[in-house]
């Protein structure tokens, strides 16, 4: 493994570089249980992570592993799509979860697409809902950038005013209207994860601001930014979180809440990936 962060981000990106037909005008993140979209993209390359060089692998059910790339349908736009993610609860440091990030802004990518499966902190959100991210709570505790700095990589400090762009969550509410679907938004917070939150903590991030809780996104956002790509965050409020509704929480609903909407949430980011 090289010894840098740059250094691994640019031999991964010489792999797919060398293994992808043409540049990619689109990167996207897949959250638990929305892998599906990428099964949509026309003449698609497909590459486990194990053959990219530096890249983790996905241990979480609902996370394929496994990049693709194509086209998306019906145009001549290429996107490349990671079906699934890596998680900081997994074991890996953040320059190992946010290295695919990396990679794709040295492949030159300027465009970036992540979603998520959330739970629902707002009690006005229900199952079901996509919300987009206004915003970001790190209570993750700690940032990606942290540590020795490397100017290669983008600013030592960079603005984090606007992480998700507010040009792509106009495209994204045009779409969803011209759909049908009601697009809540919100703010997100990060936790480390992987046990779920108490009731209490869940009560304290109201208090705080938060409309969803999860276990990623946020390191990804804040690489993207140093790095100055323009990023869309969606969301799946795929369960209530803890106290809000009696019953327990579980994967295997996580996982079932992104089956049932696959169908509106591949064409909201069909059409939005379209226009951005």
């Amino acid at each position: 493994m090289s010894d840098s962060i740059f250094d691994r981000a640019q031999t991964s990106a010489r792999f797919l570089r060398q293994r992808l037909a043409s540049e990619i005008d689109v990167a996207v993140v897949l959250g638990s249980g929305l892998g599906v979209f990428a099964d949509t993209l026309t003449e698609p390359v497909i590459i486990p992570y194990e053959e990219i060089p530096d890249f983790a692998r996905s241990t979480v059910e609902g996370h394929s592993g496994r990049l693709v790339a194509g086209k998306l349908p019906g145009s001549s736009i290429n996107v490349a799509v990671m079906q699934g993610r890596f998680h900081y609860y997994e074991g890996y440091s953040l320059d190992e979860v946010t290295l695919p990030i990396r990679t794709f802004g040295a492949m030159g990518v300027k465009k970036l697409v992540l979603t998520n499966a959330a739970g629902g902190v707002n009690v006005e959100f229900k199952q079901g809902d996509l919300m987009l991210l206004t915003d970001h709570i790190n209570l993750m505790m700690i940032s990606p950038l942290r540590g020795k700095h490397d100017d290669r990589l983008g600013v030592r400090f960079p603005d984090m005013t606007e992480v998700y762009s507010r040009e792509y969550r106009r495209i994204a509410r045009e779409c969803a209207a011209e759909i049908g679907i009601d697009l809540r938004e919100g703010v997100y917070m990060s936790l480390q994860g992987p046990n779920y939150e108490t009731p209490a903590e869940i009560r304290m991030m109201r208090i705080l601001g938060a409309d969803a809780v999860g276990m990623s996104t946020v390191p990804e956002a804040i690489v993207a930014s140093q790095m100055g790509v323009k990023t869309l965050g969606i969301s799946l409020i795929t369960n209530a979180a803890a106290g809000i509704e009696d019953g327990p929480i579980n994967h295997t609903d996580v996982m079932e809440m992104g089956r049932r909407v696959s169908g509106q949430f591949c064409e909201l980011l069909t059409k939005v990936i379209a226009r951005m």
